[in-house]
C-alpha cells in the first residue's frame, strides 16, 4: 500500500459550507474566514459561487467578496459558475478556477436543475470554454456518485458516464462527490475507479459527506488508491440538504488530524485552523462540527 506522502486539500467552507445558511453572513465575515483558512495554510479555497440571489440569497456578494480578498501568492481560489451568464460575472472578479457540475444520477440532475445529465453538461460545454480560452482553470463536481436521495445506489457506470462527458467538453480535473454521504470504503473505491477511466488519479478529487460517519474512512479509501486531493470544510460547515438534521461535508479540522498522523503532509497548521473554525463556528452561534476542533478547544479551555 503505497500513501501518497503529500495530500492537497480545497477548503470549500466560505462556498459550500455557507451557502445553505439561513442567517446572512456579511461579506466582511466571509472576507475574514478566507483570510484565515490561508493564514493558516490552506492554498486552495472554494469562495464563492455565481448564481442568482433568487435560488442562493445567501451568495449574493460574490463580487464584494472576491474583490475584498487580500489574495496570497500560490493560493488558488475558486468559484461556482452555473451558467455563461454567471460565468461572466465571475469573470470581473478574476477566479484562479471555475467549478462546473453534473450529477451521477439522472433523477437527481432532473430535481436538481431540471435537465438530463447529457443536457446539464451540454449547458456547460461553453462555459468550459470561456473559461479556458481566458486562461482560467477548470474542475468538474461530480455530484451523488455512490448514491441519490432519489434513485438510491448510483452505479459506477454512471459515473465513468458523467467523468466521460466532462472530459469531452474540457473539464480538467473532476470531484468524485458523495453528496448525501452514504457511501462506504468499496463503494467509494469503485466510483473512483470509474473515474480513472477518463481523468488520471493527480486529476480526481475525493469529496467525501460525514452524513453516516463514514467521511475520513472514504478519505483512507480513496488514498489507499493514490488520490492525493480532497475537498473539506472548516468546522464541517454546510449540512447536507437532503437528509434531515444531518451533518454534511467532512471537517477539515478532522481530515488534517488523520493525514498529520499517518505522517502525510498537507501545509496546514492545525492549531490556526482550528481557530479559523472558531471564528466562523462563534459567528454562526453554534460549536464547531468537527471532532478534533472540540478537542483541542477543550484542551486549549483546561
Amino acid at each position: 500500500m503505497s500513501l501518497p506522502s503529500r495530500v492537497q486539500l480545497i477548503d470549500v467552507g466560505p462556498r459550500d459550507g455557507l451557502q445553505n445558511e439561513k442567517q446572512p453572513v456579511p461579506a466582511a465575515v466571509k472576507i475574514e474566514l478566507v483570510h484565515r483558512l490561508q493564514a493558516a495554510g490552506l492554498t486552495e479555497i472554494e469562495v464563492t459561487s455565481f448564481v442568482s440571489p433568487k435560488w442562493v440569497p445567501q451568495m449574493a456578494d460574490n463580487a464584494e467578496v472576491m474583490g475584498g480578498i487580500q489574495r496570497q501568492a500560490g493560493v488558488r481560489y475558486s468559484v461556482l459558475t452555473p451558467n455563461l451568464q454567471g460565468f461572466e460575472a465571475a469573470l470581473k472578479t478574476r477566479p484562479d478556477e471555475i467549478v462546473v457540475f453534473g450529477a451521477a444520477s439522472e433523477a437527481f440532475s432532473h430535481k436538481n436543475i431540471n435537465c438530463s445529465i447529457a443536457e446539464s453538461i451540454e449547458r456547460f460545454a461553453p462555459v468550459v470554454q470561456a473559461a479556458l480560452a481566458a486562461g482560467i482553470a477548470v474542475r468538474g463536481a461530480m455530484s451523488c456518485t455512490v448514491g441519490c436521495p432519489y434513485e438510491g445506489d448510483v452505479a459506477p457506470e454512471r459515473v465513468a458516464y458523467l467523468a466521460g462527458l466532462m472530459k469531452q467538453i474540457g473539464v480538467q480535473r473532476v470531484d468524485v462527490a458523495d453528496t448525501i454521504g452514504v457511501g462506504t470504503p468499496l463503494r467509494v473505491q469503485k466510483a473512483i475507479e470509474a473515474t480513472l477511466q477518463h481523468f488520471d488519479v493527480d486529476h480526481v478529487c475525493g469529496h467525501f459527506h460525514d452524513t453516516y460517519g463514514q467521511a475520513l474512512s472514504n478519505t483512507l479509501a480513496a488514498l489507499q488508491m493514490g488520490v492525493r486531493n480532497f475537498q473539506s470544510s472548516v468546522a464541517g460547515l454546510g449540512g447536507c440538504p437532503y437528509a434531515k438534521g444531518a451533518t454534511g461535508n467532512v471537517s477539515t479540522e478532522d481530515v488534517v488530524y488523520m493525514l498529520h498522523g499517518m505522517g502525510i503532509a498537507t501545509g496546514i497548521d492545525l492549531d490556526k485552523l482550528v481557530d479559523a473554525g472558531a471564528f466562523i463556528s462563534d459567528f454562526l452561534g453554534r460549536k464547531p462540527n468537527s471532532n478534533v476542533a472540540k478537542a483541542i478547544l477543550n484542551k486549549r479551555a483546561g
